[in-house]
């Protein structure tokens, strides 16, 4: 299985580690002899020499619910992982050559990445504890009065621990795409960022600005 990348909506390497380390959810999909089998879940990535046996492209790390059973089907071949940044659709209003020939139709922009690997189960209360923390410490470290895992009575948290297993998939292939307007000319990129910008779409247009700093001019 692979993504279609057009070579414009390529990312580079540097790009997609930055997607990865910044992730919030994503949709965990294994292949089984049930079929298909697909969850949503937070994950963290540990890149590569950040511990043993990350492999040479890193892994992914997260939780699923005990009595969810995709944790249990084992999968056939390598476990996909669809990881998504910003998107938001693009109407041809904002498009510089609209207004030129009119020869336009709407899109949509987004940020993607495809991780395949090797999908590994972690049913161990102390692996699972030390993956816990590290996700709440990444998204609760912009609150000004993080919450902890600390916070709660420990025998409510051992039962909740109880409640989840540990999943890894050591990543053995990355498909990036950043679709971002690119194969559009300067002007209607710049004509896009201030549309998303008007419309409350900041993520979009930061993601777009970056990608016009790297275009060598038109």
């Amino acid at each position: 299985m692979t993504m279609y990348v057009p070579p414009h909506f390529k990312p580079g390497d540097a790009e997609v580690r930055e997607l990865l380390a910044h992730q919030g959810a994503a949709d965990l999909v294994t292949f089984t002899e049930q079929g298909l089998l697909a969850t949503m879940l937070p994950f963290l990535y540990d890149p590569p020499g950040s511990r043993s046996g990350v492999g040479e492209l890193g892994a992914l790390v997260g939780h699923i619910a005990r009595n969810n059973e995709q944790w249990r089907v084992p999968a056939l071949g390598d476990a996909l992982v669809i990881v998504r940044g910003p998107d938001a659709y693009i109407t041809p209003s904002w498009y510089a050559t609209k207004r030129e020939h009119g020869r336009v139709v709407p899109t949509w922009n987004y940020v993607t990445a495809h991780v395949y690997g090797r999908l590994v189960i972690h049913d161990d209360p102390t692996w699972v504890e030390a993956l816990v923390r590290r996700l709440t410490a990444q998204h609760e470290a912009t609150r000004a009065e993080p919450w902890s895992v600390d916070d709660a009575p420990a025998p409510y948290i051992a039962g909740q621990l109880r409640a989840i297993v540990g999943i890894e998939v050591v990543v053995g292939r990355i498909e990036g795409k950043f679709k971002l307007s690119q194969n559009r000319s300067r002007a209607d990129m710049e004509g896009v960022i201030a549309g998303l910008e008007e419309a409350g779409r900041r993520d979009v247009a930061e993601a777009m600005r970056a990608a016009l700093r790297d275009r060598p001019p038109d």
